[in-house]
């Protein structure tokens, strides 16, 4: 895409945003009830939901209303069909000593998804290891969990955890997150300098031909561009970005560029664009440097520490439950972190505090809502055609705008599709098609090469 064509799409997008109404303003009934309408028929999946394992217990759990942006009764309020759960671990220190307590938390957040899926909520959930697997639960009106894995760090230098992960219930793998991994390069790379030459490593190569085999999806959402490239020339099957935005319309180095949006398309894959505040509108590089030494300083970031970040809540702390809100309640109150609530209460009012004299310093621009998530959509839509292009939140693990902080506001993202003309097939294939059939093409790669 040359300049010209750029400045015309974005143009485009100006022009198209500037005609939508607020989206606090009413809505005309007959359009809330087509939109209403399309997301009953539609599934709705939502390829990216951090969990913590103690809210996976018996006595603590998603069949509750608790704090956290997604749990049973919040999907159905949202009508949300699908939830990717993830099994992430930060990155740590490249010793055997760090990868053993990585692969130790990974290994009790996949426990956790089997054990609320095949005992605590067996009845009302089910694990899914398929596409066909989605449909099947779908039909049997079950909501619907898949394991995704945020960051190979855990797998060390041993390939043969990549296996282990996928029987484990592992659909996708990303093979970094913030800080470069010993599999391949990060996007903070850009700031903090490279490992691998803005690449993978001769490891991760190996990652890469191992998830083809397996029928794992690749995930290229936190590595770095040079290594996410580099995936994608080298992976036989289709790549995926889980919860990634448009680097054209929010220049953050977590977004991926024109460049990486074109290379996934001839792959076949598809983007997942995030409903993340600072993914979809940009802060001054002033506020955005203090907001990562803050993440960084409380464990949400990138850093080198011995496996990573851990959220564990104190054993003396109750179970974060939400009371229903009120109807006259007005809206939730802005959500920093779905980590937030787990913090200990002298480390929370800390954070706060910090928080409150960054924004003093670096005040904050309005906050990112469904309109601007859906110029997203248009653009890569626009760019790479509406085939490769899906949606997802990254919730309870940052993830959250105006308009769909949770998942009981799912509808509200359908409802922008369907203002600005998207037709029932096309929202259809922005909320599951897209990545159902990804996920197939990467099962059927993997078909093929056990064949050879």
């Amino acid at each position: 895409m040359n300049t010209l064509q750029r400045k015309l799409l974005l143009a485009g997008l100006l022009i198209q945003s500037a005609a939508i109404p607020a989206f606090a303003q009413a809505t005309d009934a007959a359009l809330l009830a087509k939109a209403k309408a399309l997301h009953d028929r539609v599934l709705k999946l939502d390829t990216h939901n951090d969990i913590d394992p103690s809210t996976f217990t018996a006595e603590c759990n998603y069949l509750k209303r608790l704090t956290t942006q997604v749990n049973l009764p919040k999907m159905v309020d949202g009508d949300m069909d699908v939830a990717f759960f993830i099994v992430y671990v930060g990155q740590g220190l490249p010793t055997p000593e760090a990868y053993d307590i990585a692969y130790k938390q990974a290994i009790e957040k996949f426990e956790a998804v089997h054990r609320f899926t095949k005992t605590i909520a067996s009845d009302v959930m089910g694990l899914a290891l398929t596409p066909a697997d989605v449909r099947r639960l779908h039909r049997q009106g079950k909501r619907i969990a898949v394991i995704g894995v945020e960051n190979g760090y855990p797998i060390g230098h041993d390939v043969k955890r990549v296996k282990e992960f996928y029987d484990r219930g592992g659909r996708y793998m990303s093979l970094a997150h913030n800080g470069n991994s010993q599999l391949a390069d990060s996007n903070t790379g850009e700031a903090s300098g490279y490992l691998h030459n803005n690449g993978l490593s001769p490891i991760g190569r190996e990652v890469i031909a191992e998830m083809n085999r397996l029928g794992m999806m690749v995930d290229l959402s936190h590595p770095s561009k040079g290594a996410n490239l580099e995936a994608i020339r080298l992976s036989q099957a289709p790549v995926i970005a889980s919860h990634s935005s448009v680097r054209a319309l929010a220049d953050h180095s977590r977004n991926m560029d024109d460049e990486q949006l074109l290379a996934l398309k001839k792959n076949g894959g598809v983007i997942q664009i995030v409903g993340f505040a600072s993914y979809l509108k940009v802060d001054s590089k002033e506020r955005t440097a203090a907001l990562a030494s803050l993440r960084s300083d409380f464990g949400f970031g990138g850093g080198a520490r011995a496996g990573g970040p851990t959220f564990r809540r104190p054993a003396t702390r109750a179970c974060p439950f939400e009371e229903p809100k009120p109807a006259n309640a007005g809206p939730a109150p802005r959500r920093t972190s779905g980590f937030l609530s787990l913090l200990p209460p002298a480390r929370r009012a800390e954070y706060e505090k910090r928080m409150a004299e960054i924004d003093a310093k670096y005040p904050p621009g309005a906050r990112a809502n469904v309109q601007d998530m859906v110029n997203h959509i248009d653009y890569a839509v626009k760019l790479i055609g509406i085939d490769h292009v899906g949606i997802s939140s990254d919730f309870d693990g940052g993830g959250g705008i105006d308009g769909w902080d949770s998942a009981a506001e799912a509808f509200n993202v359908t409802l922008e599709l369907v203002r600005r003309g998207y037709t029932e097939e096309q929202v259809g294939k922005l909320w599951s098609g897209n990545l159902l059939r990804v996920w197939a093409d990467v099962e059927k790669v993997a078909q093929k090469l056990h064949k050879r």
